[in-house]
């Protein structure tokens, strides 16, 4: 009973941190054109006003817009091993049981838009580059019922021999993204370009542990209430004998036996720590609001020499003060916790990126691509200085082609591997990433010379990052993920 006070702070750091949805990748989906093949670092195309700017100056002069829209569905699974599973109701004395989250972005808009004239280009880019969907965790989570199995183990000692619960999170959160800037034709083959991207953050957090009960040793469950209410009596009654006992030999004027007085200690403490966990018998509730506004430079060159092209693009950090408004009303000795105080700032820097790439084209009529996209995780600012905790920063690498199958049919496919930092520290199951390598195909059908339809499909596969929490017990968790991403769009020239 002496880790009472530790597991009741436990508790409310799972309804807390578990809320965090999300990860460490920024979006680089921004168009169709990317979904059919991500290595646009170094192409020439409308999509390029986010992916290569300053390449957008070698379209034809005139006004350029493009819309795209995109539907993403992913999963999030945890498979998780604890022992203290085996207590609870619904698991059947199982001690690995798996956690699922769906995600669903039903629609994710950017909108390109530009306008080129003699030397110079205007531009102009909506986007959702951060974020982008909400996730959903049915049965909650690993560490929501892993503390509540801890509780009741720790109460075996006043007769409780297992637990129930129902377990909830959902985390939603979206950086909407406004860029502005242009570019300009140094030569015939090199252009620069100097823009600025403003963020507006969104997020919602919900968390919910509810009915909450426990079994008893006579295989009843009973609410947590009226548990701890019978428990505090026996304790009650316990302190009331030992009290009692302490007075009689006070009375004879003999010294107090150091083993009643250390029961008494006990007892003492078994009984705060019931009055600390009085609060949480009716569940926790979780529901906090954040929002914050960014903005931040971007650079970029272009530069084309016979059927080459080659291109880069540096995206300064975008600092992000994430401010909250929430049902955590009281500072708590759990930092944690207190990332979800109401009023609070909390630190949710998007990283700056560095994107390079080049384009060959051996005949007229096919294009090569190959990128690589540096983040800059590890020089963020994120809530507890979280960024230290990683390994290293991301990195991608990316491939593809494109072929004009006619003067009207363009089809092309591209490939992307992503390597994160993550790292045991880093990782846990409110919110993580593991490596993975993305596929995409699809065509461009050019409907006149005005107008160009697009459509792609665009794949992640994810690898599985284990981590071991503890030996003795084994305490461990598995993380993977899927992601399938749908998109549409078209091209007008005017």
């Amino acid at each position: 009973m002496k880790k009472m006070k530790m597991l009741t702070a436990a508790f409310l750091l799972a309804a807390a941190t578990s809320a965090t949805a999300g990860g460490i990748l920024t979006n680089t989906n921004q168009s169709i054109d990317f979904l059919r093949n991500p290595a646009r670092d170094a192409a020439i195309g409308l999509d390029g006003v986010y992916s290569n700017p300053a390449g957008v100056i070698f379209l034809p002069e005139g006004f350029h817009l493009g819309i795209n829209w995109q539907y993403a569905h992913q999963t999030r699974t945890i498979t998780s091993n604890n022992p203290l599973f085996a207590l609870g109701r619904k698991n059947n004395g199982a001690t690995m049981k798996v956690f699922e989250g769906v995600a669903d972005a039903p629609c994710i808009p950017s909108l390109q838009a530009a306008y080129n004239k003699g030397n110079w280009s205007f531009q102009f880019n909506f986007s959702v580059p951060g974020g982008g969907g909400k996730c959903e965790f049915g049965d909650g989570l690993g560490s929501f019922e892993g503390v509540v199995g801890n509780i009741a183990h720790q109460l075996a000692p006043l007769g409780a021999t297992g637990y129930d619960m129902n377990g909830y999170m959902q985390g939603r959160q979206y950086y909407f993204g406004v860029q502005l800037g242009s570019a300009y034709k140094i030569t015939k083959n090199l252009s620069v370009y100097g823009g600025l991207r403003l963020l507006y953050g969104s997020a919602t957090y919900k968390a919910k542990i509810s009915n909450i009960q426990v079994r008893t040793e006579g295989n009843a469950y009973v609410d947590f209430g009226s548990f701890l209410e019978g428990a505090e009596t026996k304790v009650d009654a316990g302190l009331g004998q030992v009290n009692a006992g302490i007075a009689q030999y006070e009375a004879m004027g003999v010294p107090v036996p150091e083993a009643l007085m250390a029961q008494k200690a006990q007892l003492e403490g078994t009984k705060e720590s019931l009055n600390g966990l009085q609060k949480y018998s009716q569940g926790v509730n979780l529901l906090c609001n954040q929002s914050a506004i960014g903005i931040a430079p971007i650079l970029g060159i272009d530069y084309k020499f016979g059927r080459f092209n080659v291109a880069a693009k540096y995206e300064f950090k975008t600092q992000m003060r994430m401010k909250n408004e929430s049902t955590v009303n009281e500072a708590s000795e759990i930092s944690a916790v207190n990332k979800f105080r109401d009023g609070e700032r909390v630190n949710e820097d998007q990283p700056a990126l560095l994107t390079v790439g080049a384009q060959w084209s051996p005949v007229d009529v096919v294009r090569l691509n190959v990128g690589y996209h540096h983040y800059f995780d590890k020089h963020a600012d994120w809530y507890n200085n979280s960024q230290k905790l990683l390994d290293h920063d991301t990195n991608e690498y990316l491939a593809g082609v494109e072929w004009d199958i006619n003067d009207r049919l363009t089809v092309s496919t591209g490939a992307q591997l992503t390597r994160y930092g993550m790292s045991d520290e880093y990782m846990n199951d409110m919110s993580f990433v593991v490596n993975s390598y993305s596929f995409g195909f699809g065509a461009n059908y050019k409907v006149s010379d005005k107008v160009k339809l697009k459509v792609a499909y665009f794949q992640t596969n994810y690898s599985t990052y284990d981590r071991v929490t503890s030996t003795e017990p084994l305490v461990s968790d598995s993380f993977t993920r899927t992601n399938r991403v749908l998109g549409i769009g078209c091209d007008i020239d005017f």
